[in-house]
This record gives C-alpha cells, sequence and structure tokens, in this order.
C-alpha cells in the first residue's frame, strides 16, 4: 500500500511539475476552516451507504504556487460509526457488528485547479479541483454492549494481540472552489482517506477460538466478538471480516477561505542610455 501512495504521488507530481508556468503566477497562501459529514467505508458498511453519517469539521491551509497548483495541509475530525443493523446482506444483519470512532488526520496533498484560478479576477474566479497526498489517521474503535461502552482494541476480539491505532494512508479529494471576493473564497469537496488498517471498525480476519479470549466464553471479549445470539455461529476459523480489503473513510464539506496575497515588486527593466 505505502508503495502504491508513493508511486501515485510521484506520478501526480510530474504532472503537476510540468503545468507550473511562471507567467501567470499568483502565490500566496490560504487559510480556512470546514464543516461537513464523515462517512465510514469497512466490513461493517459493504453495501457503501452513507445513512449513518457523523460530524466532521477541520481546517486547512494551502500555498499556492501558481494560478494552478497549491500545497495543501489540512487537520481533519469525523465522528465515523456503522451497524450491521443497516446492511442488506442477511449474514451480516446476523453478525450483528457494531463500532463508532472518534477520527482525527493530517494530511499534506499536491492539489491541482482545472482552470484558471485567480483570486479577485472577474474571469477567473472559479474552478474545479483535485488533490493527492499522504494522511496520518488515529482512531479508536469503540461499542456499547448492555449500555456500557468499551474500547474493542482492548479485548483482541479476534484473537489478536493488538494493532494499531494509528495508520498512514492515502489522500484524495476533489472539489469546486469559487471567489466571494478578493480576499475570500467558498470551496465545497469531498475528501477521503485510504487506510493501511483494516482495522477501524476492529472487524478484519475470522472468528477466534472462544476460549483463547479474555475471561473465556464468559467474558467481555467473547460477548464484543460474537454478537450475533445464534448458537454455533461463530465457530472458530469462520469468517468475520474481509483482511483483503482496508478500511476507507470520506468527508463531504463545505469551507470558507481567506487568501494572503503575497506582493512581489516588478523586475526593473535594463535601458540602454546609448
Amino acid at each position: 500500500m505505502i508503495k502504491q501512495v508513493l508511486y501515485s504521488l510521484l506520478s501526480f507530481s510530474i504532472c503537476i511539475s510540468l503545468t507550473i508556468q511562471e507567467a501567470n503566477a499568483q502565490r500566496g497562501q490560504e487559510l480556512g476552516g470546514y464543516i461537513g459529514l464523515g462517512h465510514y467505508f469497512g466490513d461493517l458498511n459493504t453495501d457503501y451507504s452513507v445513512n449513518d453519517p457523523g460530524l466532521a469539521f477541520g481546517l486547512v491551509a494551502r500555498r499556492n504556487f501558481n494560478d494552478r497548483v497549491c500545497l495543501e495541509g489540512s487537520f481533519n475530525y469525523a465522528r465515523l460509526s456503522a451497524s450491521d443493523h443497516d446492511s442488506q446482506n442477511s449474514y451480516e444483519r446476523t453478525r450483528n457488528l457494531s463500532f463508532f470512532s472518534n477520527t482525527f488526520d493530517a494530511s499534506l496533498s499536491l492539489e491541482f485547479n482545472f482552470f484558471t484560478y485567480i483570486h479577485g479576477d472577474r474571469r477567473y474566479f472559479y474552478t474545479p479541483y483535485a488533490s493527492i497526498g499522504i494522511a496520518a489517521s488515529k482512531f479508536n474503535p469503540r461499542t456499547e454492549l448492555n449500555g456500557t461502552k468499551y474500547n474493542l482494541k482492548d479485548f483482541g476480539t479476534e484473537g489478536q494481540d493488538g494493532y494499531g491505532t494509528i495508520s498512514p494512508g492515502l489522500a484524495f479529494a476533489i472539489g469546486f472552489k469559487w471567489d466571494l471576493n478578493y480576499r475570500w473564497s467558498f470551496n465545497a469537496g469531498l475528501k477521503a482517506r485510504r487506510l493501511t488498517t483494516d482495522y477501524l471498525d476492529d472487524v478484519s480476519t475470522v472468528y477466534p477460538e472462544i476460549n483463547s479470549l479474555q475471561g473465556g466464553p464468559t467474558g467481555i471479549a467473547a460477548q464484543l466478538s460474537d454478537r450475533s445470539g445464534v448458537e454455533g455461529f461463530a465457530t472458530s476459523g469462520k469468517q468475520r471480516g474481509n483482511s483483503m480489503n482496508n478500511d476507507t473513510y470520506a468527508i463531504l464539506h463545505i469551507s470558507i477561505v481567506r487568501f494572503f496575497s503575497q506582493l512581489e515588486c516588478p523586475k526593473v527593466s535594463k535601458i540602454d542610455p546609448f
């Protein structure tokens, strides 16, 4: 996955570098904030449904190299959740797992404007855009059982010793931006994170041997691992998740951004007096 991320970034960087032209440069910085809705896609949402959104918000900063290319950094929060109860698949509904997580990430991306975009210009005041980069996401899957909330990582629900709750990943986005005036612009878009972990939701591989879990067959770990309520459903080695498909989340957002221009002195012409 990391190699794929680096290859994608290298390819995108080469394409971007070919578009950089000093002739129409508009150097400067942008700073703003956004609000939106976060959506999770993974083992507990194989239908890719968007019926369980959570609050999302964040900060974004851009360094404009010219009217086409900028470097964007962002800090993001999203409340992510999903439940097998909402699945269209009968097996998943019987599996009956669920999770929620407060998820944070920081990202750095190269962004490309498809149209010439110049702040304050009456002709070039809007453009669609796309970006690709890298991100680091912090998550903590939790669930509720009999009115009590549990950190799922602490119980090894698939017999695992543990897993990291910080994951690098691929960051990509599409959107549209347009000026309200010279200083302020309105942005709307979709940003996504493709993680290098499959444990954002605490579901990845197979059901474990129940006697190997903390507290044995009657412990909290066993109750969190198998919530089907069907005797013989969660036999050892039976599929619980799909480890071949890592987790993803996306944020649909609107934002207000302020432009801070960087004025450059014009070059002095050399005049031959003779």
